[in-house]
């Protein structure tokens, strides 16, 4: 048995199945942990999200925040669904539309195994966060999603502020613990986020650090696998493995092996582009 967890996927379907072949993944005795945004951008999104849901018995997956976009454009009016792009468009507009974004809607946006050692996120914790509150924070938008109120939450989610404090109610506080655990890059080590900064570590405003690198950042009982940051690549340091490496702009969709002590990373070609500057 193996236990894999693997990058963003991005709607890179021929990638995926180049991965799952490398690995040589089979389905009665493997598991995969997908590290979130499994759609958008890569021309193959209905395909991708159909052969992640067939996988579904042995896998798991969080919600980053393409697959969240998906959801709330899901809740819309065909007409303004038809203003979306083609690939997200072929989700939306499938017959089997219902089946897909309701399983997706009922997924976590942080999966802990403790047995394991491993919390996976899409993009980060705040700078205070234990495991432990990163886990109870997660249920609490969770609950929401997976209950009766998930449209109005869709229609508050969006907006960059504000930034995360324990004082927070309502759908602020929904919204600040969304944007940590699937927008997170860089932050102050009050944990004040900058969404604005997409670049690689170097490249951000003074007083700004890594989300993992924050000074004073809580200790943390678990390693973190996420993904979200192409511009970062593959980076494992300070008990944290970052494997988005941007597979939907040229670069290789990567898999960690999360059952072993050694560190085995197993990487295909992403998808046929050329990569942004």
């Amino acid at each position: 048995m193996s236990v894999w967890a693997i990058g963003d996927l991005q709607g890179c379907y021929d990638a995926t199945q180049r991965l799952l072949e490398r690995l040589r993944f089979d389905p009665a005795v493997d598991k995969l942990w997908f590290c979130g945004d499994l759609v958008n951008r890569g021309g193959q999104s209905l395909e991708t999200l159909r052969l992640v849901h067939s996988l579904r018995a042995n896998s798991v997956a969080v919600l980053g925040n393409h697959d969240l976009s998906l959801l709330a454009i899901g809740e819309r009016t065909p007409d303004e669904q038809r203003k979306v792009n083609l690939d997200l468009q072929r989700i939306v507009l499938a017959d089997d539309r219902d089946q897909l974004l309701t399983w997706l809607r009922t997924q976590e946006l942080a999966h802990v195994d403790r047995e394991l050692g491993w919390m996976m996120v899409h993009a980060g914790l705040a700078p205070k966060w234990t495991t432990t509150l990163a886990e109870k924070h997660a249920r609490e938008v969770e609950k929401q999603l997976h209950g009766d109120g998930y449209r109005k939450l869709f229609r508050n989610m969006y907006g960059d502020k504000p930034n995360w404090s324990p004082q927070l109610g309502g759908y602020d506080r929904s919204r600040a613990i969304i944007n940590v655990l699937t927008r997170m890059r860089y932050c102050t080590p009050r944990g004040r986020m900058a969404i604005e900064e997409k670049g690689g570590p170097g490249t951000q405003a003074q007083g700004l650090y890594p989300w993992y690198e924050v000074p004073g950042r809580a200790e943390r009982d678990l390693k973190i696998v996420c993904g979200h940051w192409s511009t970062l690549g593959l980076m494992i340091g300070h008990g944290v493995h970052a494997i988005d490496t941007g597979a939907v702009w040229g670069g290789k969709l990567t898999a960690l092996q999360l059952d072993t002590d050694e560190l085995r990373i197993v990487q295909v070609a992403g998808r046929d582009v050329t990569p942004p500057g």
